[in-house]
Formats: C-alpha cells, structure tokens, sequence
C-alpha cells in the first residue's frame, strides 16, 4: 500500500499493520483530492503521540507535523485481550480529519524546523540554534538561497549566530522549548527566519 497509487476515496476505515503506521498516516494526508475521514487502529502508543497536545508527554515531531495537516481525535482503546491469540501491545482507534484545503505552507521547510527543534524537545531553543552543526546548514542553506534569489548577501558567516540570537531573542524563543509550543508559535517562528532569508531546506 506505500508503494501503490491510491485511487480516489472519500473515508478509509482500516486495521493496518503497525510498522507501517507513520508512513502510511503522511501518505493518506498528501493524497489528492483529500479525503474526508479515516478512523484506524494502531499501535496505542502511535495513536497516543498523534493526539498529544502542547505539553503532554508523548507530544513530539508525528503530533505537530499531523495536526499540522489535519485534526486528529482519539475514539477508543482496545485491550490486547479483545484479540485471539493476544497481541503484545494495546491498541486505540483515531479518527483523522485532513484540513481542506491544507496549509498553505512549503511543508519541506515545515518539517526541516520542526525535526531541528525536536531533535532535542526538552532543549532550550537558544541551546539548540547555538550548535556549530546547526548554524552551519543555515549559512549553507542561505548561501544557496541568496544564489538561487539573485540576492546580496548581507549576514557574513561568522555572523550567523548573532543573527539567529537576535531573532529568538527579540521575540522571546531564546527560554521555549519545543514540548510547550504549538502550531502557531512554529508558523510564526519559520516566518521570522524566512523574513532573515534563512531556511530549512536546501
């Protein structure tokens, strides 16, 4: 099913095999037209980390960048006792709803901050954005930009820190961590860096 065309569908109800789950979930949510609803089980760990909010524990990169794309709602928890033979995990039944029409978002972009910022949840985003290996593939990133845009480079690379520091700390990102942050809080703060012309993706 990774592999296949999907073809057109209004609803999917499924039981899939678990291994297959987060691609399967980016799968449905780029399909085209979108859908209207799927309700599926998975492992009940997965379906727990797609429904966390801001703040919960198990809040992480599959929570944001789903509901990013669309509203996911836990229905039910099903025991491994309710299967012959037993399962060695639980499992629970989500319901995922696309936005339509989607974010009008580069998710490329998207998902190149939100897998940086994640990468270490608990980390200070000052902490995080501080790393050499981080401030070397915005410069590098930039400099393909600035190339690609015909544009002046105005931020030198021993500078590049400053840069950044500047933007978290004018608009108060240097203490957030990525656990407590949602959605808006990352659209805003991707514009902050493409308003600097710096970028996630090359």
């Amino acid at each position: 099913v990774l592999k296949a065309a999907l073809p057109y569908f209004d609803c999917c109800v499924a039981n899939i095999p678990y291994n297959i789950s987060s691609p399967l979930v980016f799968k449905l949510l780029k399909h085209k037209p979108a859908f209207r609803s799927a309700v599926i089980m998975f492992q009940k760990e997965f379906a727990m980390r797609l429904v966390a909010r801001p703040g919960d524990e198990l809040y992480c990169r599959l929570s944001i960048n789903a509901q990013l794309l669309s509203n996911t709602q836990h229905i039910l928890k099903i025991g491994r006792n309710n299967f012959r033979p037993p399962p060695k995990v639980d499992s629970s039944v989500v319901r995922i709803t696309p936005h339509n029409p989607p974010p009008p978002i580069d998710f490329d972009e998207w998902n190149g901050l939100i897998t940086l910022c994640f990468s270490r949840k608990n980390k200070t985003l000052g902490a995080i954005f501080k790393q050499t290996n981080v401030l070397k593939m915005l410069y590098e990133n930039y400099k393909t930009y600035c190339s690609l845009k015909n544009l002046k480079m105005e931020v030198a690379e021993d500078n590049v820190k400053a840069t950044v520091m500047d933007i978290l700390s004018k608009h108060e990102y240097v203490s957030r961590r990525s656990r407590t942050m949602d959605i808006d809080d990352f659209l805003k703060l991707l514009k902050l860096f493409h308003d600097a012309n710096l970028h996630f993706s090359s």
